[in-house]
């Protein structure tokens, strides 16, 4: 029985291990939109949804004791700790649980359990985001996609300005659902055929990816009030959660298969995000390449503005060329030609940005593999500690202005 007993007691201080290591990383996954915010808004006022990374460490470790407690484990027999602390946006949390076992012969014994668990970018392929060409609806352009759902570029721009206001009232907004071929809306339609909640096959102006049904709950009342200033319309009373888009080319037209292309209509997809210091020949090619490879437009622009201040015919003492300053043997392996060509570079820029993002997750991590390579960056998981990488991230990002940088969706599993 004592040994039954002590397995027991075994088992139970692994679970609130992993139950205390789940509940940390549960919280980082929760707060990093927030980490990763800028810490002032484009007026320098104070971002009321930025968090300092000591705030976004001490609120999962709370979270750890928290399921600790329910758990019935001591804060003191609790440690809690972060092995990547050390980046600029940890992932993971490691718990430590030492329970103390009294097997009726004498003293008690104390025994340890850890877990480890991290908020993790699932696998490609894994879900989130679709193709970057609308097809089977009523649109037919490229789609950009938040929180997974796919629209138009130019509605894309619009509720980015939306959900950064939304954040200075505290509010984070969720895109709940967006572009949607007229086979899933058949699906849709025949679970639930009702058509004053599902809009029957071929009618629904979901098909044309101007609409967005928004979330959460709390956000309703705001978004009534203050849509309509980001060009968002409340289509029907009984759903206070679809805006659709109304300020750009109508639904389902011509005119708005054509606004992908940069320069078309009365909103331009990626006008809005470019920051103002773009020079106007290069707005154009910025847009078109962000959209073609789904990577922030202020981003990009930020990152040649560091690169090279806009000029197409700039070499560094290293030997990089051009406006995005490739070396030689980047340039050929993404197949540029002429890194002289300022079109072709931008292309190719945001190229190479869309990979390192997939491959590391996080802006500042995929700026500073393209300063340093990715080799310094795989080693620590972090911005590496050399001057002219960090000075290079942290110009872009402050250059980008606050501009919203895509966060991957974020799982949670443990790993140890």
């Amino acid at each position: 029985m004592a040994i039954a007993g002590a397995v027991s007691g075994k088992g139970r201080a692994q679970r609130a291990a992993d139950l205390a290591a789940i509940s940390a990383a549960r919280s980082m996954r929760d707060d990093l939109p927030r980490l990763l915010a800028p810490p002032r808004l484009s007026n320098g006022a104070p971002n009321p949804s930025h968090i300092g990374k000591a705030t976004y460490l001490a609120r999962a470790r709370e979270a750890a004791v928290a399921a600790g407690r329910l758990n019935e484990v001591d804060p003191g027999r609790l440690e809690v700790s972060f092995p990547d602390r050390s980046s600029s946006a940890p992932v993971r949390a490691k718990a430590v649980v030492v329970a103390e076992l009294d097997l009726g012969s004498g003293a008690p014994r104390d025994v340890e359990a850890s877990a480890e668990a991290e908020a993790a970018a699932p696998l490609a392929g894994a879900g989130g985001e679709g193709p970057a060409v609308a097809s089977g609806g009523g649109y037919g352009g490229p789609l950009l996609y938040r929180d997974g759902k796919g629209m138009r570029p130019d509605v894309a721009a619009a509720y980015d300005r939306m959900a950064a206001a939304a954040a200075g009232a505290g509010l984070t907004l969720v895109v709940v659902s967006g572009f949607r071929s007229d086979a899933e809306q058949a699906e849709l339609f025949a679970a639930h055929p009702d058509p004053k909640w599902v809009a029957p096959p071929g009618t629904s102006l979901h098909r044309c990816a101007t609409e967005l049904d928004l979330g959460p709950e709390s956000a309703y009342a705001w978004l009534a009030a203050n849509a309509g200033r980001f060009g968002f319309l409340r289509r029907y009373s009984w759903e206070a959660w679809h805006f659709g888009y109304t300020a750009g080319p109508a639904p389902c037209s011509a005119a708005g298969d054509a606004v992908s292309g940069p320069g078309e209509g009365p909103a331009l997809p990626a006008e809005a995000a470019l920051p103002s210091f773009v020079p106007g020949r290069f707005r154009d090619p910025l847009a078109e390449a962000a959209a073609r490879w789904r990577v922030s437009p202020a981003l990009l622009a930020a990152q040649l503005m560091a690169e090279s201040n806009f000029n197409p015919f700039a070499v560094s003492p290293a030997g990089a060329e051009g406006i995005a300053q490739f070396m030689p043997a980047t340039a050929a392996s993404y197949g540029l030609t002429d890194p002289f060509d300022p079109v072709a570079a931008i292309d190719a820029q945001a190229h190479l940005m869309s990979d390192l993002l997939r491959l590391f997750g996080f802006p500042d991590l995929a700026l500073a593999a393209y300063n340093a390579g990715p080799a310094p960056v795989e080693a620590c998981h972090c911005v590496p500690a050399i001057p002219e990488t960090t000075a290079y991230v942290a110009r872009i990002i402050a250059l980008a202005g606050g501009a919203t940088l895509a966060v991957p969706p974020f799982e949670v599993r443990l790993v140890a």
